[in-house]
């Protein structure tokens, strides 16, 4: 069964552009609504198919539901559908349909730390999870960001990552570039290095991670070598999502479908499947 709410998870809604923020020079963040707000309504971590007529379409984390005004896809210049939506203004008319996927285990989550570590537009998915958790700051332990990219151009979100999320009761933000540059004076490094100059102890808390796959990787086994147990740890294999209703069975990592078991599993889970992930 589809974790999609709408009457026909096939037929996309017809929503407008509202606005588009540049985040990097081959990111933008999107937000789009419809003459009611919001098309659907969406939980951290779920996703959404975005299509632009004629050229295709293509499956995208919901980066942030604002209230019921409108939703956020911050999303990649990567390919023939994106470089055509990257070249759009507001007020363009776009479709989307959706939420797909089981979401980021909010309520399970609650009373717990966070620590949440995401490498270049993967930070794009746990956005939703960490807006969340401000939010509803109270059902919350203390939360730490760590992210990393390539560059400081290549840092997405900005104004969150340098002013607004710092300034939140017991919230911590580290960033990192690959390599130095000039103008630059916070941390050089890989993430999972910084991850182990951090040191950010195990007990209450949960670790959500989404990255590159060699980036998760290596975060993994840090993770490990600093005591988290399985249980303790969460990812999303967004990447494997295909039509997000598990009819075109192009999803599956042994018997489970992404799109109708996932994409958020713990690792726990994940152990279990054949090592595709």
């Amino acid at each position: 069964m589809h974790n999609c709410n709408c009457e026909n998870p096939l037929v996309p809604q017809i929503v407008e552009i509202v606005k588009i923020i540049d985040e990097t020079p081959d990111v933008k963040t999107f937000h789009v609504r419809n003459e009611n707000g919001v098309p659907f309504d969406v939980k951290p971590g779920q996703l959404a198919m975005v299509s632009l007529l004629p050229v295709g379409e293509g499956m995208f984390s919901v980066s942030w539901q604002e209230e019921k005004e409108h939703l956020q896809f911050a999303i990649r210049r990567v390919g023939l559908m994106t470089d055509e939506l990257h070249s759009v203004g507001v007020g363009h008319k776009i479709g989307v349909r959706g939420p797909y996927g089981n979401g980021f285990p909010v309520e399970a989550c609650q009373g717990k730390d966070m620590l949440f570590i995401a490498g270049g537009i993967g930070l794009a998915p746990l956005r939703s999870f960490i807006k969340y958790c401000l939010k509803h700051r109270a059902d919350y332990g203390k939360i730490q960001v760590l992210y990393g990219a390539r560059s400081y151009a290549d840092l997405c979100f900005k104004d969150e990552l340098f002013e607004l999320w710092p300034k939140e009761k017991d919230t911590e933000v580290f960033t990192t570039l690959d390599r130095p540059e000039e103008g630059w004076d916070g941390h050089v490094g890989l993430i999972p290095s910084y991850l182990e100059e951090l040191k950010p102890a195990p007990e209450g808390k949960v670790a959500v991670i989404c990255g590159p796959p060699i980036m998760i990787k290596f975060a993994l086994k840090s993770l490990e070598k600093m005591g988290y147990n399985d249980e303790q740890v969460i990812t999303t294999l967004e990447m494997r999502m295909k039509c997000g209703i598990g009819k075109c069975g192009r999803c599956n990592i042994g018997s489970e479908y992404i799109c109708l078991d996932g994409p958020v599993f713990n690792l726990a889970q994940l152990r279990k499947l054949p090592p595709e992930w």
